[in-house]
């Protein structure tokens, strides 16, 4: 009991930490000028506030328990508890078009970046943290991926850091080069929800465009996070079998983050039927949200911008490529299919 007690003591300053670092991005989400102005998200603020801080101050042990445990198990329920937003009725009514295009752009994305990549050099898990990462939900799929393909913790900070680059950049980007194509909200909903990795970047992205986009937007992007599950799953498949006949370490077949993301995303789709108050859903929401920003928090402060730095401008230009192909994908299929 006493070693419990000491345990948990060791958790307490990290995790006060990125707790006084989630609140705070949460709270300067909320004023008006950075909400509609600047667009940024709780957790964009949290990661950029954590990067700050990890970068311009040397954390002292006594915070390195409690921030790896946000890093990791914190953040593992965290996205866990994004299935909470989906919903299989909702994305049944954006239509097979749609539907196509989120499927087709997201894996051939994944492709390229993982080929482009590889063939560049930048290191097979390098490559699978970026391509995953960009193409289906920014770092919470980085975190998902990182699971099971187990990089070193730098590689996870640059692939962390240039997907919040270009997501960001997009943001403002997107809704421009959406006016001159004279896109519909319907057809830029789809184009931003396909486009851009984190939720908070397409809800900003689309509200740049129009108010009419944003529920397109928003749900393409959900049928997005749908592709998390079945791709980590198959990460760890292929790297099992191939571990079995190079003999490295086996990973985790079945994360089990994943799993509960499969069970809250199935009991979300038939609340309604169960007569669940969307009140208790928002309130469950909010504390995902609250888990993914204190999570983010230690992702963020053990992101050391001089990583990035040594890491060069291949990993930057790497993702800034598979965004351009995966935005040109998903545009052209809008365009072929109609949407």
């Amino acid at each position: 009991m006493l070693l419990d007690v000491e345990r948990a003591r060791a958790f307490l300053p990290g995790l006060a930490l990125c707790l006084v670092l989630a609140l705070a991005s949460i709270a300067l989400a909320e004023i008006v000028w950075v909400r509609e102005t600047l667009r940024l998200s709780p957790l964009l603020i949290v990661i950029l506030l954590g990067m700050a801080v990890g970068t311009l101050w040397n954390l002292p042990q006594a915070v390195d328990a409690g921030v790896k445990l946000a890093q990791k198990p914190v953040l593992r329920w965290a996205v866990a508890g994004l299935g909470l937003k989906l919903s299989i009725p909702k994305l049944i009514e954006i239509g097979g078009p749609a539907l196509a295009v989120v499927t087709v752009a997201t894996l051939g994305s994944m492709a390229f970046g993982w080929w482009l990549a590889v063939r560049l050099g930048a290191g097979e898990k390098l490559a699978m943290l970026l391509s995953v990462g960009t193409s289906v939900c920014g770092a919470s799929a980085v975190v998902a991926a990182d699971s099971v393909v187990q990089a070193e913790g730098e590689e996870a900070a640059v692939s962390l850091g240039t997907i919040t680059l270009w997501g960001t950049v997009g943001i403002f980007a997107m809704p421009w080069i959406a006016h001159g194509l004279g896109m519909t909200d319907f057809a830029y909903g789809v184009w931003a929800g396909a486009t851009l990795q984190e939720m908070a970047q397409v809800v900003a992205g689309a509200e740049g465009f129009s108010q009419g986009s944003v529920a397109v937007a928003t749900v393409v992007k959900l049928a997005r996070i749908c592709w998390l599950a079945p791709i980590v799953f198959f990460l760890a498949w292929w790297l099992n079998r191939r571990g079995t006949q190079t003999g490295e370490a086996r990973v985790q077949a079945v994360p089990w983050f994943l799993v509960a993301f499969l069970v809250l995303a199935a009991l979300n789709s038939v609340a309604p039927s169960l007569g669940v108050p969307e009140g208790l859903l928002a309130q469950a929401n909010r504390l995902v949200l609250l888990l993914l920003s204190v999570g983010m928090a230690g992702v963020g402060l053990k992101t050391n911008l001089r990583d990035l730095k040594r890491a060069g401008w291949l990993p930057v230009g790497l993702g800034l490529a598979q965004m351009v192909f995966l935005a040109v994908c998903a545009y052209g299929l809008a365009v072929v299919l109609r949407v």
